[in-house]
């Protein structure tokens, strides 16, 4: 169609003789196959171009497109008159990912001919219109997902170029384009598309798709024997009947462990089923790799609305059947959540009467735009999004959702269940065996998500566990060789008594949050996550970090708060009130490029003074800026005024990355319920042989401006003595900060008041130290001064160390006797965590090693521990390296050997030259 033809027909393409796309002429003219789309005689930024041929220039691979309005989604452009060239464009499909039904501005009639083809608008008998016309207004009606998305296609004589358009987000201008004859996988970004599509006035944001590497977060095993037996009896043996009031006729209710076999050891879920909440009327979707939604024990609970194949564009989330059975994971964990009870099949789901739906999206590439798709699906119907997967947990990955999937989560607490938030439960991560830390995963480490650990049969640490301060609480999951594993169904309508990992965990997490949510629908997003801190409990949870914080909490960087407590939860949940609004501010620090040396450590502290709206925390981020030449040599610790210690960054062995981080949001739950004011400290222990360096670093506090929860119990207001003055708990270092990490690069001197700094040695500012002295001076235990409550030592007698509030004769094990150096005390301080005995911070300072290292001496001043594990790869490093070593100087010696030759070869000749010349005149 030529422009002036658009002209004549009222239709007015954006490109003139050649186009913002680079054609060979104006469309219609060289190129056909083009489509105009009216735009109305007012400026809008509901029209644009859809697509034209590859002749034109146009193309673009995956692509997330805004602004383009919202009458893109169902129609062809504004109310108007689209017009399409018969022949060499074909056929155009319609229906739309998510659009009103019945409702919009326009009528779409896309795919018929209008009643009077072409004489509508006066057109060339060659043309066909296409009728947008306005309906009548209709009723509200909700959003919902239709059959297919919008395609355009060409004719195959001009080439194959199909669009597939899906809105990302429900009621939104946010679209995602695919174009078939761009390659999907490429080095080369092809920045041109991007540039070509922002060129249009009405392309607000447009952005290519990466593919992101997101894993299962369980452990695929072949099946053996046993579990082909398995798969063949459909529910296996009976097994001798469960102690509980509650009985079902599932074959494998007996096994369920973790739900049956009470004592004070289970999640507590029998005694919430006693009272009658079993999940009803609660939506629980699984974002995963596919549902079988007709297997026996779920279809009962299976909702087409909580459904959807993100990877093919349709509305049945069945997964893709293969040797391996690798895209059984999500059935897996939905039968957790809602597997039927009382059918004589199978087992029996923590929420058995709740609606699951499943999620198809990690069966193909996963891309930001995926999962913003997967996160925001139908909003207002699903409740809980269950998600058991992440980035890589090998040690060595940082990685975090994108722009995309950070506004789904967003989105999702601010307008999901109508205002009070949709619910994302995540598994913290199984990179346990590689010592890969949560607080590297930006989904877990997300204030939006409820992450859940695992603990074994037996309440220990799993191997796979990932130990980190943003993790909420914990469920019972497999263990070690002999510990039982988690009962669900499985692919091919069968049964496993073998489910793993924290895979396991978060499902069973969803369904007890399902059940608080039957007897409280008006909980918040928020809401849910108090409760689950307030309920947990350690029961029989073994961890050597257990600790108490600020407000009395027991919390642990294994398993959070503890294990969730179905009972307890739902009884709170029942007369629960409303947490207040979420406040937040943030609060810089001024230590910009702070260096880091070898070996040791820096210590900052911050002092808040104020923060706005925010006096009880609940979420705690530190973005933290900084360089290092290897990324996992570092540790970053984060105390709070009430003394509560958190763990952002271990030391991950595996992380030889140079990227360090930049602004990286570290998250800690720990400090949940204390107030912020007071001097926070910032430890960066380097433990590498590379200089690092802080570039910037910064608190943002998220909490409310009055106590939340109805739990009754005043909390008093900030006072002036919560800035000046730490008080620690039981099992929790000593108030001075560097009696725990001596010789340190410390600036304990300073502290950010406001915008001035001062000294804290001068008189004239209170000292965070305040101490106070009994009456005959010294206590009974030899301690000198006390502090304020007098309950912890600050100084002790002499010949005795002071050790976290407590003098002793002799420094524990893990701990080696030295001088404070800033107040010249005596104090044991921390070995290096690979050292039993020490004579220094260092890790090359050991003096003996635990039982599963070897002492390794490589020097006169240098001593390690190294794990027996390691010990062969050390000593083949070192060999070859030696071997290298050996090998060039051998190559050095041969050259010199041969350049020697060489010489002396060219001098021998130089010489018999000279002396045949001698000779031949001495004859003369």
């Amino acid at each position: 169609m030529r422009r002036e033809g658009c002209r004549a027909a009222g239709l007015r393409g954006p490109w003139g003789s050649r186009g913002p796309w680079g054609s060979r002429g104006p469309c219609g003219r060289a190129n056909t196959g083009c489509v105009c789309v009216r735009r109305p005689a007012a400026p809008s930024a509901h029209s644009a171009v859809l697509t034209r041929r590859p002749a034109c220039g146009f193309g673009f691979g995956l692509r997330v497109c805004a602004g383009l309005g919202p009458h893109l989604g169902p129609h062809l452009g504004p109310c108007g008159l689209a017009c399409v060239r018969d022949r060499p464009l074909g056929e155009v499909w319609a229906g739309c990912a998510a659009a009103p039904v019945g409702a919009g501005p326009c009528q779409s009639e896309i795919g018929r001919p209008a009643r009077h083809p072409g004489a509508a608008a006066g057109l060339p008998p060659r043309w066909r219109a296409l009728s947008l016309a306005p309906p009548p207004p209709p009723p509200p009606v909700p959003w919902r997902l239709l059959d297919s998305p919008l395609w355009l296609s060409a004719s195959p004589t001009d080439g194959l170029l199909v669009f597939c358009l899906l809105q990302i987000f429900p009621d939104s201008d946010w679209y995602h384009f695919e174009h078939k004859r761009v390659s999907k996988r490429s080095v080369d970004p092809s920045p041109h598309h991007d540039d070509r599509l922002l060129s249009e006035p009405n392309v607000k944001f447009a952005r290519q798709q990466r593919i992101r590497r997101r894993v299962k977060r369980d452990f695929i095993e072949v099946r053996d024997r046993a579990g082909r037996e398995e798969r063949a009896a459909r529910g296996g043996p009976r097994t001798s009947r469960s102690k509980s009031s509650v009985m079902f006729n599932d074959p494998r209710w007996a096994q369920m462990w973790y739900l049956n076999r009470g004592g004070g050891i289970d999640m507590n879920v029998v005694p919430a089923w006693e009272e009658g909440y079993t999940g009803r009327g609660v939506v629980v979707t699984i974002l995963d790799d596919g549902l079988e939604k007709d297997h026996p024990d779920i279809f009962r609970n299976y909702d087409e609305q909580a459904s959807y194949d993100v990877n093919s564009h349709d509305n049945d989330p069945m997964p893709r059947y293969d040797i391996l059975d690798s895209n059984r994971h999500g059935t897996r964990c939905a039968g957790e959540v809602a597997a039927t009870a009382n059918n004589s099949f199978c087992s029996v789901g923590v929420a058995f009467e709740a609606s699951v739906g499943g999620v198809r999206m990690l069966d193909g590439d996963v891309t930001d735009a995926v999962e913003a798709r997967s996160l925001s699906l139908n909003p207002q119907h699903i409740d809980i999004y269950s998600a058991s997967w992440g980035p890589d947990d090998d040690g060595k990955t940082v990685d975090g959702p994108g722009e995309l999937a950070t506004r789904a989560f967003k989105e999702g607490v601010l307008k999901g269940r109508s205002g009070k938030g949709s619910i994302f439960v995540w598994a913290s991560g199984n990179g346990g065996r590689d010592m890969d830390n949560c607080n590297c995963d930006g989904y877990t480490n997300s204030i939006w998500t409820l992450s859940i650990s695992s603990a074994t049969e037996n309440g220990l640490v799993p191997w796979y566990s990932e130990a980190c301060s943003s993790t909420l609480a914990t469920t019972y999951s497999s263990g070690q060789t002999g510990e039982k594993q988690v009962v669900t169904i499985d692919l091919h309508h069968s049964c496993t008594s073998s489910h793993t990992g924290t895979s396991a965990s978060a499902p069973l997490a969803a369904g007890i949050c399902a059940l608080a949510l039957e007897a409280n629908t008006n909980l918040t997003w928020r809401d849910m996550q108090h409760i689950v801190v307030r309920t947990a409990k350690p029961a029989n949870l073994q961890s050597t970090d257990w600790t108490i914080n600020g407000v009395g909490r027991n919390v642990s960087h294994s398993f959070g708060y503890g294990l969730m407590d179905a009972h307890a939860m739902v009884t709170m949940a029942r007369g629960w009130k409303t947490v207040p609004e979420q406040r937040s501010c943030e609060v810089s620090a001024p230590h910009v490029d702070k260096l880091i040396p070898s070996k040791s450590q820096v210590i900052l502290q911050l002092d808040v003074k104020e923060c706005a709206g925010v006096n009880f925390l609940e979420h705690v981020q530190a973005k933290i800026s900084l360089a290092s030449s290897r990324r996992g040599d570092l540790q970053i610790h984060l105390t709070s005024p009430a003394g509560t210690r958190s763990t952002l960054l271990a030391r991950r062995p595996h992380d030889m990355s140079r990227g360090g981080f930049t602004a990286w949001p570290f998250m800690s739950v720990h400090t949940w319920g204390e107030q912020p004011f007071g001097v926070w400290q910032l430890e960066i222990h380097n433990e590498g042989r590379f200089l690092g360096t802080l570039t910037e670093w910064k608190l943002v506090l998220h909490g409310t401006e009055t106590d939340p929860g109805n739990e009754g119990r005043p909390r008093p207001p900030p006072s002036p003595s919560v800035t000046t003055q730490k008080t620690t708990r039981p099992n929790q270092p000593p108030p001075n900060p560097v009696s725990v990490f001596p010789m340190a690069f410390t600036d304990v001197n300073e502290v950010d008041m406001g915008n001035q700094w001062i000294d804290q040695d001068d008189p004239g500012h209170n000292d965070v130290r305040q101490r106070t002295t009994t009456e005959h001076g010294t206590s009974s235990s030899g301690c000198v001064s006390q502090d304020s409550t007098h309950r912890y030592c600050l100084e002790c007698a002499p010949n005795l160390w002071l050790w976290q509030g407590r003098c002793e004769v002799e420094c524990p094990n893990r701990t080696f006797p030295t001088l404070d150096p800033a107040s010249h005390i005596p104090v044991c301080s921390w070995c290096h965590y690979s050292c039993k005995y020490c004579s220094g911070p260092n890790d090359f300072e050991c003096t003996d090693c635990f039982g599963d290292a070897t002492f390794y001496k490589t020097s006169a001043s240098e001593n390690f521990c190294y794990p027996k594990t390691l010990l062969p790869s050390i000593d083949s490093a070192m060999w070859y390296q030696r071997t290298v070593i050996v090998f060039i100087i051998a190559i050095l010696l041969f050259f010199v050997i041969i350049g020697f030759l060489v010489v002396n070869t060219v001098r021998e000749r130089h010489v018999s030259k000279e002396y045949k010349i001698l000779k031949t005149t001495d004859e003369r």
